[in-house]
This record gives structure tokens, C-alpha cells and sequence, in this order.
């Protein structure tokens, strides 16, 4: 009996110990001098580039196509989306009249009186959601569209996506003036509209102690845009 009881405690903190390896989270961030110990890691999928339906947000004129890739993974188990055709998902974004979400890696804009179809960017880039603001647009005649989105590998992991620093966009309806607004290596918080102001705010958080993630010892940024001026610029602002 004194050999079990003493065993218990001890599987106890093995158990403990082990779950708290587990939740040690991945860093968005790995920094230059450590990259090169960092192994990409290994997906078995194959991608197939498509397209969604356009969408023509509520009191625009320009049609918008989604592009991105579609995942066919070896066992079948995974796939991207809502529509499944023999196990494969074909959609890749979701439309709520004044949002676009999902994860796709341009868009392509269209007149709806033209034929002409012209990519957002060529940068490599995930799109995780585009909204119109379409109080601003009432309000000023100014149609502007806000991108929430990855544009860099920050975690080294050969991939651009969800798990690294999320960055805000901004540009005009038709993908024109498609300009950055967060800094390098700081990640996206929160944005909101004031529209009395005709400003946007954010907040963002930099890795301050350089450890790759973003914690509680970490500073966090606050600025807004002023949205009606030529040039977005951006300034901070010290609430606290």
C-alpha cells in the first residue's frame, strides 16, 4: 500500500508537468538570429487556385472576386469552407452584406460596366476580412475598404497565415491606394469608426521583451486615420 500511495503523487506531477509543456503556445514571432533552428513544417495536401462568385457590396459599383487555394489532403479529412463537392471544399470566403471574411490570397476588382478585372496586390498575402464602410460612404461620399490580413511569414514556418501577425489595410472600393496602417512586427488588436470624427482607431501590441509572443508584459500602440484626407496617415495617440 505505501509503495501505491507514494506512486499516485508522483504520477500526479509527471501528468502536470506534461500539460504544461502542452500549452506552451507557438510564437508568432521568430526573430532573424533564430530562423535557421527553426524546421518548416510538412503539410500533405495538394492546392488548387479558384475563385468564388463576385460580390457587389451595397451601394458600390464594383464587383469583387475572391481568389485563393483550395487544400485536397491525402486522408481526406480536412478541408477549407462550406460547399463540399466529393470531400473538397469550393468556397473560400462568406459575404454579409457590408463584410467579406475567409481566407484567400487576393481580390480582383471589377466596374460592373467593364470587362476589366484588376488584382488588389501582387504581394503574397492571406485576407482574413475586407468590410466597406458604408457609413462613411452616406456620411462623406468617401467608399473606403478596411483588410484585416497577414502579409509576412513572422513564425518562420515557410507559411503566410493565421498563426502570424495580423496587419490592417486600408484602400479605396475599387482596390486603389492600398495602403499598410499597422508598423512592422506589431500585431492588430482591435479597429472601430467614429464617424463624427471621420477616423478610424486602432490598437496594436509589440513584442517589447522579444520573446515571439504576445503577452501581458508587451506595449500596446494606439492610433487612429484621419479616413477623408488624401493620404492616410497615421498617428498615435496616449489615452493611458
Amino acid at each position: 500500500m505505501r509503495i501505491i500511495s507514494c506512486y499516485i503523487p508522483f504520477l500526479a506531477i509527471a501528468l502536470l508537468v506534461s500539460c504544461k509543456e502542452q500549452e506552451k503556445p507557438t510564437p508568432k514571432v521568430i526573430y532573424e538570429e533564430a530562423k535557421d533552428n527553426v524546421e518548416p513544417k510538412k503539410v500533405d495536401s495538394t492546392s488548387i487556385k479558384i475563385a468564388d462568385l463576385p460580390i457587389l457590396m451595397e451601394g458600390t459599383k464594383f464587383l469583387i472576386h475572391p481568389v485563393g487555394d483550395i487544400r485536397v489532403y491525402d486522408d481526406y479529412s480536412k478541408v477549407y469552407g462550406s460547399s463540399k463537392t466529393n470531400q473538397v471544399s469550393y468556397a473560400i470566403s462568406n459575404y454579409n452584406r457590408f463584410e467579406l471574411t475567409g481566407y484567400f490570397e487576393n481580390l480582383k476588382f471589377q466596374h460592373i460596366d467593364s470587362t476589366n478585372v484588376k488584382p488588389l496586390t501582387e504581394d503574397k498575402i492571406q485576407i482574413q476580412t475586407v468590410t466597406f464602410l458604408n457609413t462613411i460612404a452616406e456620411k462623406a461620399r468617401k467608399q473606403i475598404l478596411v483588410y484585416t490580413l497577414v502579409d509576412d511569414d513572422t513564425n518562420k514556418d515557410g507559411k503566410i497565415d493565421q498563426n502570424d501577425i495580423k496587419s490592417l489595410y486600408l484602400s479605396s472600393v475599387d482596390g486603389s491606394r492600398f495602403t499598410k496602417i499597422t508598423e512592422p512586427l506589431q500585431e492588430l488588436i482591435d479597429w472601430n469608426i467614429i464617424e463624427a470624427q471621420n477616423r478610424l482607431y486602432l490598437r496594436c501590441i509589440e513584442d517589447i521583451n522579444k520573446n515571439g509572443a504576445f503577452d501581458k508584459n508587451d506595449k500596446v500602440h494606439y492610433h487612429f486615420v484621419n479616413l477623408l484626407t488624401d493620404e492616410w496617415k497615421v498617428e498615435e495617440y496616449m489615452p493611458i
